[in-house]
């Protein structure tokens, strides 16, 4: 598995509708989900490798950079807004109640759901040998991340797409409010990270 140079133009993000030019199972329970974003990752490999990618993706650096306090304070600054306004108070059977997993087909409820990273506020979906997905519900929008492995080529490339679900208007304002820092902070960050770390796999 290895990165692709920043210069390449297929890295960054990309058109929403790419996210449509596979049959991901995804498609299957999020017809009500808006596609935010879709990002081509600065990583390849071969077939196999998604689960490698998935790994490094949700898991720790062994070592802290700047990027990586960046993005943890300005989640920390949320986690403690949304507390402050009770935007995350939801008691857990009101968010199972909410959660896609009711919506999976029966083989996907059956399989394996993925890794949970502890960092993370999303919890895992399902997870198959070419995508995974995880879900994060609040009281500002109910978002989906999906991973992917997609061909390229010789190759495959990872791939990310995130669907969100506003809660009423006030999901509305919290998704225009944090636009600025998920282009400027968290997303760079990500890519950064990815490339720093894929030489190490």
């Amino acid at each position: 598995m290895h990165t692709r140079p920043r210069h390449d133009p297929t890295i960054g993000r990309i058109n929403s509708t790419a996210h449509f030019d596979h049959d991901w199972r995804v498609h299957e329970f999020t017809s009500d989900f808006i596609v935010e974003d879709v990002w081509a990752l600065p990583i390849t490999g071969g077939r196999n490798d998604f689960q490698r990618l998935l790994k490094d993706f949700l898991g720790d650096s062994a070592h802290q950079t700047p990027d990586t306090f960046a993005v943890r304070a300005l989640w920390s600054i949320r986690t403690r807004l949304g507390r402050l306004l009770r935007w995350d108070s939801e008691d857990s059977s009101s968010a199972q109640a909410a959660s896609l997993r009711a919506r999976l087909p029966g083989d996907l409820q059956s399989g394996p759901r993925g890794p949970q990273s502890a960092h993370s506020p999303f919890s895992p979906l399902y997870l198959l040998e070419d995508e995974f997905a995880a879900e994060l519900i609040n009281r500002t929008v109910h978002g989906v991340l999906h991973l992917s492995w997609v061909p390229d080529g010789e190759v495959f490339r990872g791939r990310m797409a995130v669907l969100v679900k506003p809660q009423g208007r006030l999901g509305h304002a919290y998704m225009a409010a944090i636009k600025p820092f998920r282009y400027l902070i968290v997303y760079p960050a990500m890519l950064r990270k990815l490339e720093r770390r894929a030489p190490e796999l």
